[in-house]
Order: structure tokens, then sequence, then C-alpha cells
């Protein structure tokens, strides 16, 4: 079970060094798609560096 919680971290970990990559973090402004491409990206972990490129957008 600890080596589950572990890999959930990296994955996570992996995600948000993507998001950062791509300047999502330094945003002027923050709406409801910023946020949702954020979070999504994060989720989507090492899936971002194999062309995986999520969008979220709100309406």
């Amino acid at each position: 079970m600890r080596l589950v919680w572990v890999i959930l971290f990296v994955w996570l970990v992996i995600g948000a060094l993507a998001a950062g990559q791509r300047s999502y973090y330094t945003a002027k402004y923050v709406n409801c798609s910023g946020v949702g491409t954020i979070a999504v990206t994060i989720l989507f972990g090492p899936v971002n560096y194999l062309g995986g490129d999520p969008k979220f957008s709100c309406q």
C-alpha cells in the first residue's frame, strides 16, 4: 500500500513540474479555465511528456 502512495505522489509531482514548465503558475490573472488547466495538467502527470496537452475550459 505504501508503494501506491509513493507512485501517486511522484505522478502528481511530475504533473506539477509539467505545469511549471508551461508557465501556468505565472499567469497575471486567474480564471476558471486557468485553474482547471493547471489541475488537469497535474492530474495527467507523465502523460504530459508523452504528447498530452490537456486543456480545460469553463463556460
